[in-house]
C-alpha cells in the first residue's frame, strides 16, 4: 500500500526595497525557507538573474536535493548490503539551458561521489550506486536526466 508524505514549508520574500515591484530592478530576490524548528535557509536567484551570489538560489537547491537523496538512498543500501561507508563527498555539477524566451529546463544533473569502504565488495559499492539512483525520490520526480560518476576508494 502506497503512502503519502507531506512537505510544508514557510517561503517569504524578504527584497521589497520599498517601492515592490514598481520595476525589473527596483527589487530584491531575497527570500527565505523555513519549516517547523529547522534553521531558515536564505536564498535569492543566481546572480546572473540579479541575486545574491551568497545565498542559494533555487537551482543550487535542486541539485543539492538530487545529491543528498541519492547519498541517504546509498547510505542505506550499503548498511543492509554488508558495505561499510567511512566517507562520502559529492560534487555535482547541474546543467540548466535558458531558452531565448527567458525561461529554462535543466538539461542534467551528474553526481560525482567519492565513497571510502573499509568492509564489502567493491562492486557491491559501485552497484548501489545504480540502485540509489533508482531509488531517490527526487530523482524519480524530474524529467531530466540525473547521472552518476562514481568513484569507490577502499581503506585499507
Amino acid at each position: 500500500m502506497a503512502k503519502e508524505h507531506r512537505y510544508e514549508l514557510a517561503v517569504r520574500w524578504t527584497g521589497n526595497n520599498g517601492t515592490g515591484t514598481s520595476a525589473y530592478s527596483a527589487y530584491s530576490r531575497n527570500h527565505e525557507v523555513a519549516a517547523s524548528r529547522k534553521p531558515v535557509i536564505v536564498g535569492s536567484s543566481d546572480p546572473a538573474f540579479r541575486g545574491d551570489r551568497s545565498r542559494y538560489n533555487p537551482e543550487e537547491l535542486l541539485v543539492a536535493s538530487l545529491s543528498t537523496c541519492h547519498m541517504l538512498w546509498y547510505l542505506h543500501l550499503c548498511a543492509d548490503g554488508g558495505v561499510v561507508v567511512t566517507s562520502y563527498e559529492d560534487a555535482p555539477l547541474g546543467v540548466m539551458r535558458e531558452d531565448s524566451d527567458g525561461s529554462g529546463v535543466f538539461t542534467e544533473v551528474v553526481l560525482r561521489p567519492v565513497v571510502t569502504i573499509s568492509k564489502g565488495s567493491e562492486q557491491d559499492a559501485q552497484r548501489f550506486h545504480e540502485q540509489a539512483n533508482r531509488m531517490c525520490y527526487v530523482a524519480n520526480s524530474v524529467k531530466f536526466p540525473v547521472r552518476h560518476e562514481a568513484t569507490v576508494k577502499v581503506r585499507q
